[in-house]
Parts: structure tokens; sequence; C-alpha cells
């Protein structure tokens, strides 16, 4: 299921620091809009730097297929996200209407108590008392995302010609690939990089498939045994309360 992990991660930590799960995804709501800002930024700095190679790449393979689909569901581009914008405006309403009395089925009740705590977990941004370290740490781990996506060229004979303005490149339609609905942004990013390889390089798909794998997996399989390596410490962390405590 897509972005499954988050809510797993929210679980493991709320019963390891006792803090409640609602708040832990507002933290991460703000995480995850902090990544797309950040992409933002990254992505607009680039159409300054080198429109002439992002701009039309993005133009004939992002905008102009997500146009040609809305077209073709609702006659007019524009027209999901004014049926969007009508629905959510017509649910809150709704729910703000008859809040007293929805509040009174316990179903609706704790659904507005993990609403409220999800807006407690998304004020936490405002009250973070190190602010410059905090920009600091985000800009150091956009940096290091740069770094592994463009260290990764030199594996292939075929990309290894690329500097660190064609990592940036890869690393902002990678960033646009990886927030797609899909688990780890499996098949979306191996797409868009190797279309983009060869578009704008005129490397081959196959070369282009081959560094996409090398950049997805060699990631995927090192977060995958830290995570086997932190779940294993904290399951042992566990073991070793339990067994103090059963001996007092």
């Amino acid at each position: 299921l897509p972005r499954v992990g988050e809510i797993t991660r929210c679980i493991a930590l709320g019963r390891k620091e006792k803090i409640p799960v609602d708040q832990l995804i507002g933290t991460v709501v703000i995480e995850r809009g902090i990544d797309i800002i950040s992409l933002a930024i990254i992505t607009l700095f680039m159409l300054i730097v080198d429109g002439a190679t992002l701009g039309p790449f993005l133009r004939e393979t992002v905008i102009a297929p997500v146009r040609e689909k809305m077209i073709n569901l609702f006659g007019f581009p524009w027209m999901i996200w004014v049926l969007s914008a009508l629905f959510l405006i017509l649910v809150a309403l709704f729910f703000y209407v008859f809040r007293q009395r929805l509040g009174r089925i316990r179903f609706f009740s704790k659904l507005f108590k993990a609403a409220r705590g999800v807006i407690t977990g998304l004020s936490t941004f405002m009250r973070v008392r190190r602010k410059k370290e905090f920009v600091f740490h985000t800009i150091f781990i956009w940096f290091n995302y740069a770094m592994m996506t463009w260290v990764v060229v030199f594996s292939l004979k075929s990309t290894s010609h690329l500097d660190f303005a064609d990592g940036m490149f890869l690393l902002v339609i990678g960033g646009l690939a990886m927030s797609a609905p899909v688990q780890s942004g499996l098949g979306a990013f191996h797409f868009i990089i190797s279309r983009g390889l060869n578009a704008v390089y005129g490397i081959s798909l196959e070369d282009g498939l081959a560094y996409a794998l090398l950049a997805h997996e060699s990631q995927l399989i090192f977060g995958m045994i830290l995570g086997f390596i932190a779940l294993y410490s904290l399951v042992r962390k566990d073991k070793i309360k339990l067994t103090a405590d059963a001996e007092e």
C-alpha cells in the first residue's frame, strides 16, 4: 500500500515514546509538506539555471500526459480541480454545520478527536526551538539526496560523463516520480529516469533503466537493512527492559 510505511512508523514510535499516533501523523504531514516545498524550490532553481533542458522534458513527459488524461476524463483540464475543490468545500461545510450532532456518534467522536490530534501535530512546527538547525539539516539532507543520485552515474560507462548539474536534473525528475502514489516510487522512478536520460542525453533506454535500478534499488536495500537493524534493536531493547522489570 502506498505510504503505509508512514503509518507504521507513527505506530511504532507512538508505542515506544508514548506519544499519541494522531499527533505523530500530523508531524509526518509536516515532513512531507516540507519535502514538497524543498522539491519545488529545487525544481524552480533548475528551471532558472537550466530551463532549456528541464522545461521541455517536464512539458512532454509529465505535464502533457497529465493534461491529456484530464481532458479525456473531464473534457476540460481544469474541471478536476474545480470538482475537487467543490467536493472538499461541501464536505467541510457539512461537518462544520452538523459537528455537534455528529460528535454524539461514537465513530465521528473518535474521528474528530483524531483530527484534533493531527492539528496538534501540525502546530508543532511553529514550536520548533532550533529553527536554524532544522533548516540546515533539511538542506543537508537534500544535498545528500543529490550526491546519492549523482555518484551512481560513475557506475556505468554510458552515464559516467554526467556532471553534478546533470545529477540535479535527475534528482528533480526522480523526486517527482517518488511523489507518485506508488510504494517507494517503484516503476514510476525507473520509467521517468530512463526516459529522461534517453530524451536529454541520448543514453539508451536499457542503460537508463540500468542506472535507475542501481540508484533506486541500492537506496531501497540500504534502507531495508537499516530498518531491520533498527527493528531488531528496538525489540531487543524492549526484551531487556521487560527482563529487568521482572527481576525487580
